[in-house]
């Protein structure tokens, strides 16, 4: 990946992170468009530059995360968070087959653009305006939502999470808002667990281990996964600027994003970027039936 196409990737993530259009069919999208060949490191790229968009949530609402006398908060994203944990874990092989299916992303796209169409008319009468009216019970369920855009690449983390917030009647702002809050240690986790297996990856390659086929998977040691020569090998010079790159681009753009979208999420709705998923989706089939990408 070069510098250039890393600002690119990290425009595209920055702008869509937190709009209901799904930031990864975005990056998947882009990624052939502009000649990015993906290998371990570029999925742990895009990965890391969302945890970078998403740490702008925590700039914008600082008070809010360093509110240590409010327990509540925390135990509520840890509630929210739970069911993503579980099923990303259990499922990671559908997970990671789905990813690399663009036309699958596509379709997805599509669906859920349509399902934006009649968001507004289903879930017009939500009373719930203030964060701490959330019930753990309502921050499980809204978890639960977030399990289906794990699950189909393509939905919007943002948009299932805010659908699933306004299902339990919660306002626009606040469902968006406690999106955005949930989406700081949901990212996290998923940066963790893509740092550590792009390193046993690395491991393997620059050692030429190659599994059998039909045998249980090479499973590096942690010493050797974090060996100074595996990650000097990884985070080289090039990589490493291209990492710094990205995280600063991302983060930047996401900055100047997430209150443009609150404020037009309160007086327009969701119509748009359901007509926006559905043309953009159709666009890729389009592309990917005709052999351009």
């Amino acid at each position: 990946m070069t510098t250039v196409q890393s600002v690119i990737i990290s425009i595209v993530e920055g702008l869509t992170e937190f709009l209901p259009v799904s930031s990864t069919a975005h990056m998947k999208i882009t990624n052939p468009l502009i000649g990015v060949q993906i290998d371990s490191f570029e999925e742990m790229f895009e990965v890391v530059i969302q945890l970078a968009a998403i740490l702008s949530v925590v700039t914008v609402y600082w008070k809010k995360f360093l509110d240590f006398k409010s327990p509540k908060f925390y135990i509520k994203l840890f509630i929210a968070l739970v069911p993503a944990i579980v099923f990303g874990f259990l499922l990671k092989k559908h997970i990671d087959h789905a990813l690399s299916n663009l036309t699958f992303i596509a379709c997805v796209m599509i669906g859920g653009g349509i399902l934006l169409l009649f968001v507004d008319k289903l879930f017009g009468e939500n009373n719930i305006e203030e964060e701490g009216e959330i019930s753990y019970k309502k921050a499980g369920i809204i978890g639960c939502f977030q399990v289906l855009s794990i699950l189909l690449p393509g939905l919007s983390r943002s948009a299932a999470t805010i659908v699933g917030g306004m299902s339990q009647k919660l306002s626009r702002r606040v469902a968006a808002e406690f999106s955005f809050f949930l989406a700081v240690p949901t990212m996290v986790a998923a940066s963790v667990k893509s740092f550590m297996d792009t390193c046993k990856e690395n491991y393997l390659a620059i050692h030429n281990i190659v599994p059998i086929e039909g045998a249980e998977a090479i499973k590096p040691t942690l010493k050797q996964t974090f060996s100074a020569e595996n990650l000097h090998s990884l985070f080289n010079h090039h990589n490493l600027i291209v990492f710094g790159l990205g995280c600063i681009v991302s983060y930047t753009i996401a900055l100047l994003s997430i209150k443009f979208f609150i404020g037009y999420l309160q007086k327009h709705g969701f119509r748009v970027f359901g007509i926006y998923r559905i043309i953009l989706g159709s666009v890729v089939l389009i592309l990917i039936y005709r052999g351009l990408i």
